[in-house]
């Protein structure tokens, strides 16, 4: 199963937030489409950074209520962290442990093709094993 697959599934539409707007326009935006990050392009659709939940969670921390009113890329990650379309999903997981992310935005050819969430991923891989399992029942139940 490779990232792909997971994305004809779910869609590939990308939430995208301009690096000039406020966090707090971004945690309204964050809350109204029910997601964890969002991605900052450039003005060639270029990814500029990633700005999660958690970045706006560690700017309230810092300076208190008035992090909502800075601007999105002074908050949001720049060293992106990307994932290509054809990668299978235990490397997927693997690079989201080792580099401690929940979202990855997924290249094809180079170009932004979608995101996914390490919740999209555990769910694929609970589905997998489920899938299995009940193949297995099957095949012993028929044995029997």
């Amino acid at each position: 199963m490779t990232i792909d697959q997971i994305l004809n599934d779910k869609g590939r539409t990308v939430i995208a937030i301009l690096a000039t707007k406020t966090l707090k326009q971004a945690a309204e935006l964050l809350d109204q489409k029910r997601i964890g990050a969002i991605v900052t392009l450039t003005p060639k659709g270029e990814i500029m950074g990633v700005l999660s939940e958690r970045d706006i969670v560690r700017q309230v921390a810092r300076t208190g209520p008035a992090a909502l009113d800075m601007l999105v890329q002074d908050a949001m990650t720049r060293e992106v962290i990307t994932i290509d379309s054809k990668t299978g999903i235990d490397a997927a997981l693997q690079l989201m442990t080792d580099r401690r992310v929940r979202h990855l935005p997924v290249l094809r050819d180079s170009k932004l093709c979608g995101v996914v969430s390490i919740g999209d991923l555990v769910k694929w891989k609970i589905a997998d094993a489920e899938a299995e399992a009940e193949a297995m029942k099957s095949y012993l139940s028929a044995q029997f």
